[in-house]
């Protein structure tokens, strides 16, 4: 059982926590345990798998995964007055975007899609000189440095504190609450607890964890979307490049010019690609397996001359996002794909002569996971009909975009459909809320709200709604969105 809630964060708890003193002596190598020294600084622990764990701090809102969702969530909550801890697994939040090398954001196709936050994004991007929109795509080019960079000055700026290097191992659940989350830090294992909970890990671990319904795969197969391991190249002559696709191909399908500038093909889809043949002559000469040529696509990275984002390689959809040894697997199968394709590249497309792999994505791109099933579950028929709700935290038009099960029907132009709050919360647990592409949603709608925009857009509302029941004594899950003020919303529904 706890023996405080009370403790704050500090950077100087933080460092005494890993070991460290005041003055920069290193405690590691003594006879003082990491757990003894956590104790020494606040005397607070919790009893977990018969150990004694410290409690690293206790905070308003616990926001679990630091991507697009998530870095959102923290800062809305911050920005509306509570305290606020984001645990990432990482060294930089930013999720995809960022660490699985995921750019740029694809656009929502919806009018007046984008939330204040999302705005924010954009324009702190230009404060750094990355001019997100071509004028054409629509899509938010950016450079993923930059955007960890603006993640961070964001945070800091709202008070936000951050554990990067920290893991969600396990929580403490009683009477459908969470009342603490055992994560592992550098130092070891610790607990954090809070009022209200953000699971914000892309993969609803926090919630199923706690007791939530939860789905996986498509219905009909069981299949995940397949991974992608996304990585960069660079010493790439893009204006060769752009001269060959663009004029020589009369390629038209990326119509920016540089420095945007994209190429693609998709195998077996409606839309032919001028490429496709490039990429078929190379399994015909086995150079490349049917498999590395069913997907290829490149963008220019803004800011990184002559570097090129690769959305590549889909890995076979018989790898499992939700199997540990069929992931790992993932892994090792889709270095050697990615290895294969730029070597394929390199040797045969213009442009590419003295191309190299500048970077590898440091996870794979996980499209669909675990969801939730929440208080609203929203299905393919929310999107042709265009449902509209009272408790819409944001709207969204991109198309279905299922890889490998359902690519297609995109909405009239000025159509959208909303996301309720009702679809990030549960009967099960009280004091949570779920935000990003783990939301309450069949495996088709999702693959259509599960773009990073959308999910920036849901973990703000997320740490707005979290900030408001905590304000007002109103459980998460019991919080109605349609019935915050209109000018603490981020979002208010026109339908």
């Amino acid at each position: 059982m706890f023996e405080s809630l009370s403790i704050p964060i500090s950077r100087r708890d933080l460092l005494k926590l890993a070991g460290v003193t005041a003055a920069g002596a290193v405690l590691s190598g003594s006879s003082e345990s990491h757990v003894d020294a956590a104790e020494k600084i606040s005397g607070k622990t919790v009893s977990y798998a018969g150990k004694k764990i410290p409690v690293l701090c206790a905070a308003d809102v616990c926001v679990c995964g630091g991507g697009p969702a998530g870095a959102a969530a923290a800062v809305n909550a911050a920005r509306n007055g509570v305290k606020v801890v984001l645990i990432e697994r990482g060294v930089a939040l930013g999720g995809l975007g960022v660490l699985g090398c995921v750019y740029p954001f694809m656009d929502t196709h919806a009018p007046n899609s984008d939330t204040p936050y999302v705005a924010e994004l954009k324009q702190r991007l230009r404060a750094h000189g990355i001019e997100p929109f071509d004028g054409v795509t629509q899509q938010t080019w950016h450079n993923p440095e930059t955007l960890a960079l603006i993640h961070d000055e964001m945070c800091e700026e709202a008070g936000v504190d951050v554990l990067y290097q920290t893991v969600v191992v396990d929580s403490f659940t009683s009477g459908g609450k969470i009342s603490a989350v055992i994560v592992q830090t550098i130092a070891g294992l610790a607990a954090i607890t809070a009022k209200t909970f953000i699971d914000a890990t892309g993969d609803a671990y926090l919630a199923r964890n706690a007791g939530v319904d939860f789905e996986r795969g498509y219905e009909k197969t069981g299949n995940n979307q397949p991974l992608s391991f996304r990585f960069e190249m660079g010493g790439i002559d893009t204006q060769k490049l752009y001269d060959y696709v663009a004029i020589e191909l009369q390629e038209d399908w990326c119509k920016s010019k540089l420095p945007y500038f994209e190429i693609a093909e998709a195998m077996h889809r409606k839309q032919r690609y001028k490429l496709e043949e490039f990429m078929a002559r190379g399994v015909e000469t086995g150079e490349i397996t049917q498999d590395e040529a069913e997907y290829m696509q490149a963008y220019t990275i803004i800011g990184k001359n002559g570097v090129m984002s690769m959305n590549c390689p889909e890995i076979p959809v018989t790898y499992k996002a939700t199997d540990p040894i069929s992931y790992s697997k993932a892994v090792v199968h889709g270095r050697k794909m990615m290895r294969n394709i730029a070597r394929y590249l390199v040797n045969h497309l213009p442009g590419f002569e003295n191309a190299f792999i500048s970077r590898e994505a440091v996870m794979l791109g996980a499209r669909e996971s675990w969801r939730i099933r929440g208080k609203y579950y929203m299905v393919e028929d929310d999107y042709h009909n265009q449902s509209r709700f009272p408790d819409a935290v944001c709207r969204t038009a991109w198309f279905i975009d299922a890889h490998g099960e359902k690519v297609s029907e995109k909405l009239p132009k000025g159509g959208y459909y909303e996301i309720p709050y009702r679809a990030l919360i549960s009967d099960k647990v009280s004091n949570l809320i779920v935000a990003g592409r783990c939301i309450s949603a069949s495996f088709i709608l999702q693959a259509s709200m599960r773009i990073q925009p959308t999910c920036a857009s849901i973990g703000e509302a997320a740490g707005i709604a979290a900030a408001y029941g905590i304000k007002h004594a109103i459980n998460a899950n019991q919080i109605d969105w349609a019935t915050i003020p209109a000018k603490e919303r981020s979002y208010v529904s026109a339908g």
